[in-house]
């Protein structure tokens, strides 16, 4: 397990732009996140314009030039968006093609064709996993309370004993697993590796997902049982197709651009030569831009062209996925200009001077800083962001499993004690129609679950990597 005892250098070294003090530099950091988390919790202010004033105002408190803070936001906004802008745009594209030419139904109803009542639950956090994989969280919400209130009420079901599985394996896919937003800005930051992470990160989220989901929904049954309201059923997209995609090429859709990003990674590790012809097709292949690019294409054959869709169709559903994550990729970009503005004040240095001695693991801060910026803005990405500017010196001489699992304790920590100021919140509370009490009581517990397994995972494959 790496430690912060450990000699280490700082990954983004640059010459800072202030010669402030350690002192100074953490009040600069304390500041900036304050202003942040003010402006997001009490005045209620869009994170991207936070993330903005934060920055600033971390610059100006370390006694960084405007100018010279402005233009570090800058770098880091343009960096930030260039390296993960469009992967976030193609999995929201792959993500719409699925929903709209009915392929998500097809797999949900497919499953649920096969499932007994007693592995009903097991099935549901199974359909969350796979259907989370390209969608993000709140598309996947949208897509599967239509199955969860159905299957629920047609089986009799507590709507927490088939809706905590659905929930935990959508939270764990967005929280964990690229290409969702978070977790490829932390890759970016902590220059992990993608395919290693992704297959890390597949081996914590499994576990996570079990605990989380079909265990923990026996007791959230247990202390809130209730049924499917009934005005909250909404019909369902694909009832109104005349025919959709196959459960096999769905499933083969979804998954493609995983196996061609944890075939590149096998290939890295097998053959480790960067000149070999064989790990350089691979390096193109494996690519997140190609394999998501690749995932997009076919899917417009396999999904759209499946569903009769005409070419004017898809080009509709293709224009129509892009509008809505305008938002995430600003935040997202805001994120990164933070991180650079962190980075480039000299904070990375100030941890690496301060942390020298320390004897705690450094995947277990990493956490706990997730956690406290979650706790505080009920924002996953811009606690994933935030923590990962932080922690990237820590990640210099960190093996490539290592700063996997650096960025696998940045998601899990994001993820801790979903409350009143996150959005996900209210968005369950609302669908689920519970209180706020039973919200906190099954859906903000079951997302600590979720960081809490997630972490202690991370650290007991750390023991063994």
């Amino acid at each position: 397990m790496t430690h912060l005892s450990v000699e280490m250098l700082a990954a983004d070294a640059a010459e800072p732009i202030t010669t402030a003090g350690h002192a100074q530099l953490g009040i600069a950091v304390l500041a900036g996140i304050a202003v942040i988390v003010l402006l997001i919790t009490k005045f209620k202010l869009h994170a991207f314009l936070a993330l903005i004033i934060g920055s600033l105002v971390l610059g100006a408190v370390a006694g960084a030039p405007l100018d010279k803070a402005i233009t570090s936001f800058s770098a880091g906004l343009g960096t930030t968006v260039a390296g993960t802008g469009v992967l976030i745009a193609l999995g929201a594209v792959l993500g719409r093609l699925l929903a709209d030419s009915g392929g998500a139904d097809q797999i949900v109803d497919t499953i649920l064709a096969k499932a007994s009542r007693k592995v009903m639950p097991w099935a549901m956090v199974l359909i969350a996993g796979i259907v989370g994989l390209p969608i993000f969280f709140e598309v996947g919400i949208v897509l599967l309370i239509p199955v969860v209130l159905l299957v629920a009420k047609r089986g009799n079901f507590s709507l927490m004993r088939i809706g905590i599985p659905a929930l935990a394996g959508l939270s764990v896919m967005h929280g964990l697993i690229p290409p969702h937003p978070g977790p490829l800005v932390a890759i970016d930051a902590v220059g992990a590796n993608l395919g290693v992470t992704l297959a890390l990160g597949v081996v914590v989220a499994i576990p996570t997902m079990i605990i989380a989901g079909p265990v923990f929904s026996r007791y959230a049954a247990r202390w809130v049982d209730i049924q499917p309201p009934e005005n909250l059923v909404p019909e369902r997209t694909s009832d109104d197709l005349e025919k959709r995609p196959g459960f096999g090429i769905t499933v083969a859709t979804v998954l493609l651009p995983v196996v061609m990003m944890l075939a590149k990674a096998l290939v890295d590790i097998v053959v480790d030569n960067p000149e070999h012809t064989v790990q350089r097709i691979f390096d193109v292949v494996g690519s997140p831009l190609i394999a998501l690019l690749t995932a997009v294409l076919v899917a417009m054959f396999t999904l759209g062209r499946a569903a009769g869709f005409t070419r004017g169709r898809i080009a509709a559903t293709v224009e129509k996925s892009l509008g809505p994550i305008a938002g995430v990729l600003l935040i997202v970009g805001a994120g990164g200009g933070f991180k650079q503005t962190l980075v480039d004040a000299g904070v990375g240095q100030m941890i690496l001077d301060i942390s020298k001695g320390w004897n705690i693991s450094t995947l277990l801060l990493a956490w706990l800083i997730a956690v406290t910026i979650r706790l505080a803005t009920g924002s996953a990405t811009v606690a994933t962001i935030s923590a990962a500017g932080l922690v990237a010196p820590l990640a210099a001489e960190m093996s490539t499993p290592h700063a996997a699992l650096l960025v696998l304790a940045i998601g899990s920590g994001s993820l801790f004690f979903s409350h009143v100021n996150d959005a996900g919140f209210w968005l369950v509370k609302e669908y689920f129609g519970m209180n706020v009490g039973q919200t906190l009581k099954t859906w903000s517990v079951m997302e600590t679950l979720i960081s809490v397994v997630g972490i202690v995972c991370v650290l007991l494959l750390s023991l063994v990597l």
